[in-house]
Order: structure tokens, then sequence, then C-alpha cells
């Protein structure tokens, strides 16, 4: 499969939510996009998993398509329901976990340096 899986889903509709199935204990993730500068990736977190805090080089918007995921970014904590969408900026700590499964669709974009 291409590293760029955007080919493989051209011309057609499709739901990110429906590309990832939950896994029990797990959290399952799929790249569509992996250009350098930008990142696309959906995330399907099980209940009970936690992506532990840490920060990243790049900004990145967190859209969840299903579920509610709870988040730290920077020491405040977040409820964030499908449909709605939170920003990490670049170096701000941040961590992820999961009362009850959700599925996220996260996009990272490299600034200028």
């Amino acid at each position: 499969m291409p590293d760029d899986q955007l080919t493989a889903l051209a011309g057609e509709t499709f739901d990110p939510e429906t590309l990832l199935e939950y896994q029990d204990g797990a959290i399952v993730s799929r790249t569509l996009v992996d250009r350098g500068s930008t990142t696309v990736t959906v995330f399907a977190v099980a209940q009970g998993q936690s992506i532990s805090e840490h920060t990243a080089h790049h900004d990145a918007i967190m859209q969840v398509l299903d579920g509610t995921a709870s988040v730290t970014v920077g020491g405040e904590e977040y409820a964030v329901p499908a449909g709605e969408a939170l920003v990490f900026p670049a170096g701000e700590p941040h961590a992820l976990h999961s009362e009850a499964q959700f599925t996220m669709l996260l996009t990272m974009v490299a600034g200028a340096d």
C-alpha cells in the first residue's frame, strides 16, 4: 500500500470513522498522508487506552469523529466530543485518555523553519 493512501481513496466519498475498527486493549492507526510537512492519521482508541504526555515539533489539529476524547494540553483538561476539534500547539505537552472508545483524525502540519 502506498505511503500516501489518498490515491487509494481518490474518486469516492468516504467516512474516515469507518476506515478502522476498534480492537480491545489497543490503539489502531492508519496514516492517510505522510508528505514531510503534513501527516493525516486516523486513530481508533479502545476504552481504557492512553497516549502518555509528550510534545511534538509540529502544530496538530485533533478532530474527534466518534465518542469523546479526554485530552490534556498544557495542563488544561478537555472533553472533546464527536464533531469537535482541539489544537495542539507545537512544543506544548499533551496527552489523551479514553474513558470510552473514540475515533479521531489527527492532522500535523510542519511550520516553516
